[in-house]
């Protein structure tokens, strides 16, 4: 599949490669430039054209795709599905959607309710990856499935703090390093949420208890 627009959008997943689709991992292996993280550009490591390795930061993804705009094919690689809490929105916005191509892919989210054998379309997905959540917790109590993305330290504290108010109705599992050799999933009560130490790659998921999970 050739890559039509100046910039293609690619969900790479959790990053096992077994979770990357075929259509994604045949655009960047075409694209004169792959723009990524360090773990995401070295799924194409033996691949030609240039790697450009970026962390988290917006402004500096911005900056290097705008430094190859319209000389040649320039894929950008970001974790998960392009979707869910991701640099496509910034890059879509700055760009255009008609000069991106987006490729989705499989989110924690998805392979996190998938290893419980729940169903996700009606969870509600909140981001704790940067900062803290500014919602107030009632309002998650009426939610019967919810996901947390927790990249950072801070944001297990705040899922303890969410579990304290609502977790008496929930299962709580906290899911880690997905699709990776060091993948864990555990069911946690509230109380062991304080001062959990979970990877930087977790995703917390508070399923209703009368879902029969």
């Amino acid at each position: 599949m050739e890559i039509e627009k100046p910039i293609t959008i690619i969900g790479c997943g959790p990053g096992a490669t077994e979770y990357l689709t075929e259509a994604g991992r045949m655009a960047a292996r075409k694209a004169d430039c792959r723009i990524g993280s360090k773990k995401l550009l070295r799924l194409f490591a033996d691949c030609g054209g240039e790697q450009v390795e970026i962390g988290a930061g917006v402004d500096l993804a911005i900056n290097e795709i705008g430094k190859r705009y319209g000389k040649g094919k320039v894929a950008v690689l970001v974790s998960g599905d392009p979707g869910v809490c991701s640099l496509a929105k910034p890059i879509i916005k700055k760009f255009g959607i008609e000069n991106c191509h987006v490729i989705p892919g499989i989110s924690s989210v998805q392979l996190a309710f998938a290893r419980l054998g729940v169903e996700w379309y009606d969870a509600r997905i909140i981001s704790a990856h940067n900062s803290d959540p500014e919602i107030a917790f009632l309002e998650l109590a009426k939610e019967k499935k919810i996901a947390v993305l927790a990249g950072r330290e801070g944001a297990i504290a705040w899922i303890a703090r969410l579990a304290e108010e609502i977790g008496t109705g929930y299962d709580i599992y906290v899911c880690e390093e997905l699709s990776t050799a060091n993948e864990k999933i555990t069911k946690v009560a509230p109380k062991e949420l304080d001062g959990y130490k979970a990877s930087t790659m977790a995703v917390a998921l508070f399923i209703g208890r009368e879902l029969g999970k």
